[in-house]
């Protein structure tokens, strides 16, 4: 995959170094050619004299140069003489009056090749069957006569073009594999990553060869940390949900036993009394295994967040206060000290009433249950920043600092806890209950002191 990735690169290079060469000299030709086509006057002494064959002509038979041509001759600090095949001076522009009449074709050579001792250097050419000779008086003007095979010449262009494009595409070759080395092997790490968060492999990656791809690694690693704790969350899940069906196959295990014994029981020889109590056992332990199959789909479905809600506009105050009276007027709690106190009148929030009712009964029954007959119980309503803070405090003997992290868990009781009536799942469900509703519960306690529940919603 390294290879694939970088061979692709170093094409890419490779062809862009190619388009570049052929762009750039296809833009040098055109420049060139609007160059030649658009320049008024050139600035080479040898462009500048063939150009000034535009403003010769010949008329009567004697050649003559146009005013464009003299003005052109004059910005140049230049002359022109027309020559005839003898070299015959038939006429000129700007000439000085030292300027020779007659030039033999050793004298043409010479003053092609140097200046003279006015600092002028002349330039032939023809056009047109007319010969003419330029002269410029420019010190800065210096030639290089070199001779060539003209045949050769697009031969040697071609080659020196083969050569180029060779050491561009080596030279290209060699930049790409450098850079790829830096571009690619993120990109191959970047994919190794990828194949690992597929494999569940969600460990952090190497942060020395992220190169300008560090921000997508960084992603990667946030996604990972994400798959992460989604894993985590399933695992914890799933023990969870193994833990339920194992501590409920368990508890179904002890009244089945004892549906079955009292069944087989009252097959045999016994008295109407006994028939009449080992009935009332059944139906204890069938009621109780109802109770703890209800109990443990609500608590599934509380945690999985398939529980819809009925939500219900409720003054907060008026539906606990009618807890407490309801409590007050069951036999069993009937002489019970439990008072309420509220400091507002109405505070209005949307609660499922049925689900609400059963986890606040949970916190006032297990503090009537789980203690002394003599304990007193505080309930009072307050608003705090919007919400509606249900307190519930009794003076009972407290909850050891050991069990306090594992109060709401499903199935546990308290080492202090005597009587073990329940399915063990209510404290689970009311804390279910009260985060279904978006709200919070805190549980402070202390052997000897007491216990406080705190609902905010």
């Amino acid at each position: 995959m390294r290879w694939k990735i970088t061979g692709r690169f170093l094409t890419a290079i490779i062809c862009t170094v190619f388009c570049v060469i052929l762009i750039n000299g296809i833009i040098s030709i055109a420049l060139y050619i609007y160059h030649q086509t658009n320049e008024e006057i050139p600035t080479s002494p040898t462009d500048f004299t063939r150009a000034l064959a535009r403003y010769i002509s010949e008329v009567d038979g004697a050649p003559t140069i146009s005013d464009e041509g003299i003005a052109a001759l004059q910005q140049r600090n230049a002359w022109v003489q027309f020559l005839d095949d003898n070299g015959n001076v038939i006429g000129d522009a700007l000439a000085p009056s030292t300027a020779p009449v007659h030039y033999t074709p050793i004298e043409l050579i010479h003053a092609y090749k140097y200046r003279d001792k006015y600092n002028t250097s002349v330039f032939v050419t023809e056009h047109e069957g007319i010969t003419y000779l330029v002269g410029i008086q420019d010190s800065s003007i210096s030639k290089i006569i070199f001779t060539s095979n003209t045949s050769s010449i697009p031969q040697f262009i071609a080659q020196l073009s083969l050569i180029i494009i060779i050491v561009d595409i080596v030279i290209a070759i060699i930049i790409g594999f450098i850079f790829s080395s830096f571009l690619t092997k993120p990109i191959y790490g970047m994919i190794e990553r990828i194949q690992k968060l597929k494999s569940r492999n969600f460990s952090v990656a190497d942060k020395r060869n992220q190169g300008i791809y560090r921000s997508v690694f960084q992603n990667l690693d946030d996604v990972a940390e994400n798959l992460k704790l989604h894993e985590e969350e399933r695992r914890k899940l799933e023990q969870m949900r193994n833990e339920w069906v194992s501590n409920v196959s368990h508890d179904m295990k002890t009244p089945l036993a004892s549906i079955q014994g009292y069944a087989e029981l009252l097959q045999g020889e016994i008295s109407t009394e006994e028939k009449a109590d080992y009935a009332e056992i059944i139906e204890k332990k069938s009621v109780y295994m109802r109770e703890l199959l209800d109990d443990f789909t609500l608590t599934m479905r509380l945690r999985q967040q398939q529980m819809p809600l009925q939500l219900v506009d409720i003054n907060i105050v008026s539906f606990v206060r009618e807890l407490v009276i309801d409590v007050l007027n069951d036999a069993s709690f009937s002489e019970r000290e439990v008072s309420f106190d509220s400091q507002i009148n109405k505070l209005v929030k949307s609660i499922d009433a049925h689900l609400m009712k059963r986890a606040l009964l949970n916190f006032i029954y297990n503090a009537l249950v789980h203690n002394k007959e003599h304990v007193s119980l505080e309930i009072f309503i307050e608003e705090t920043d919007g919400a509606a803070v249900i307190t519930i405090r009794d003076n009972g003997k407290g909850i050891a600092a050991a069990d306090l992290p594992q109060v709401f868990e499903r199935y546990y009781r308290g080492t202090n806890t005597e009587n073990i009536k329940g399915t063990g799942l209510g404290m689970a469900i009311a804390r279910d209950v009260i985060h279904a509703h978006g709200g919070e519960v805190e549980l402070v306690s202390e052997i000897g002191v007491g216990t406080t529940v705190v609902v905010r919603l």
